[in-house]
């Protein structure tokens, strides 16, 4: 089932979704929220409308709506969308495809 988001990214921007980890247990203590890192693994939501050379030629994504990624850990913007968590980020903040 393939997420509909009406969020439109603009320039090299993409819209993801991280991929919730299922809650560990380390020791017997149950680690809060607000302790636990953040997901570095996402999915691509919506690509935005591409990043221009200094030329004016317009650059193709690497990735692409659906790919599973490997995001940095501090990178982006979180927002709220509908019930929804997704992070808005830049190409350049995506450090892996995972398994295309």
């Amino acid at each position: 089932m393939a997420d509909k988001s009406k969020i439109q990214p603009l320039g090299d921007r993409v819209l993801v979704k991280a991929i919730d980890e299922s809650e560990q247990v380390k020791g017997g203590i149950i680690i809060p929220d607000s302790a636990k890192e953040k997901p570095q693994e996402a999915k691509v939501i919506a690509l935005g409308t591409g990043r221009r050379d200094d030329n004016g030629k317009l650059i193709d994504f690497s990735v692409k709506v659906g790919d599973l990624v490997l995001t940095s850990k501090y990178g982006g913007t979180e927002v709220n969308y509908n019930d929804q968590k997704y992070t808005i980020i830049r190409e350049d903040d995506i450090l892996a495809v995972v398994g295309s």
